[in-house]
């Protein structure tokens, strides 16, 4: 079915530590489609890893703010003109405009909508910036063929909105024939993910000066230097460690060496609100109890199979309590942990290649 079937798929980010988009891409090329990912190549990109399906990178100018996004698409428009395929793929509104021009009638259009992109912080406080967005995605989101998300919340939002069928492809990682190891080491708190406004990250390094841990973050944003200089501040330097970007394979070994993983959120626009991250479900598959935002999307998986302590918000002193308890009632944690592989068995990236496989060969069949 998928002979001589060529997938262009399309990001704005560098490819190295998307892990929602290799697994896409592995899942594709697996299934018998000619796929490439396109992205984005900064001056600090690490070497591409061999992968079963074709990358390519290109190169900008600016690499933040209107004039990034307006040569990137460009620049992406010229290069998919120069290729041939049948489907093309644009991941969030990033690249939607450079994949609708580029396509032609015979080509399939498809939107994977990471997030609700008009509902993240960064663009509701800016009200010009948000109205152009909103521009885009009402102009190319309707023609597009087929449509799908991260959550079932995002998914019947965005059904609503377009009157087309969004459906949900979740971030559930790889489930792994072999049983997870836990080596014991100091209680550590683990935060993955992007360093960015909205995601609580204040709050939590004030919580780690009640936390006898230390606090890892693994990823990097428009935060990082405010971060680093709090830390500083409150004197928790040697508590608070910041590991930058890491490759999908190290942050997987980090995450099952972790105590307790942290998925905190801010109530900043429906994005977050309605989000089911990377991060809830890597902590779940490597067994590591997690303290969550009592957000619809992750209380509803929580009150089925118990692998969180929910909290009611993102203070400092409702994050500690949490913390506290996880560190002191082994029974509860041990609980968690069990739960976890429970969870894990059902979601998983194996039931969602199910689903996506399925959408794709509907489509180009």
């Amino acid at each position: 079915m998928a002979l001589n079937k060529k997938i262009i798929l399309t990001v704005s980010n560098d490819l190295t530590y998307d892990q929602r988009m290799q697994r896409i891409c592995r899942s594709l090329a697996g299934a018998g489609y000619e796929v490439e990912l396109v992205g984005r190549e900064r001056d600090s990109s690490a070497p591409l890893a061999n992968e079963p399906f074709k990358q390519t990178r290109l190169k900008c100018w600016f690499n933040k703010g209107k004039l990034f996004y307006i040569e990137y698409n460009l620049r992406l428009i010229s290069y998919l003109r120069s290729q041939e395929f049948d489907a093309a793929c644009a991941i969030d509104l990033d690249t939607i405009a450079a994949v609708y021009m580029a396509g032609n009638k015979t080509t399939k259009l498809i939107y994977d909508a990471h997030e609700y992109f008009t509902e993240v912080p960064e663009v509701l406080r800016r009200n010009s910036v948000r109205k152009v967005w909103q521009w885009v995605e009402e102009t190319f989101v309707p023609r597009f063929d087929l449509a799908y998300t991260v959550s079932p919340k995002l998914a019947e939002l965005f059904s609503i909105k377009y009157r087309k069928p969004f459906h949900v492809i979740m971030n559930a990682p790889v489930l792994s024939n072999s049983s997870v190891t836990r080596h014991p080491t100091p209680v550590t708190l683990l935060y993955q993910g992007a360093l960015n406004e909205g995601r609580a990250l204040e709050h939590l390094i004030e919580a780690m000066q009640g936390i006898n841990a230390k606090l890892l973050l693994a990823g990097q944003g428009d935060l990082s230097n405010e971060l680093r200089a709090l830390a500083k501040r409150l004197n928790i330097e040697t508590k608070v460690q910041f590991l930058g970007y890491l490759k999908p394979d190290e942050l997987r070994k980090i995450t099952a060496q972790a105590t307790i993983g942290i998925n905190v959120l801010e109530n900043k626009g429906l994005s977050y609100y309605y989000s089911l991250s990377n991060k809830f479900f890597d902590y779940i598959h490597a067994l590591v109890p997690q303290i969550c935002i009592d957000f619809p999307e992750y209380r509803k998986i929580n009150d089925e199979y118990k692998v969180a302590l929910l909290v009611k918000d993102c203070s400092a002193e409702e994050i500690i309590e949490a913390a506290q308890r996880l560190i002191t009632d082994k029974q509860l944690y041990m609980q968690l942990q069990k739960n976890c592989e429970v969870c894990r068995e059902n979601l998983n990236w194996q039931n969602e290649e199910k689903k996506l496989l399925a959408l794709y060969n509907e489509l180009l069949r």
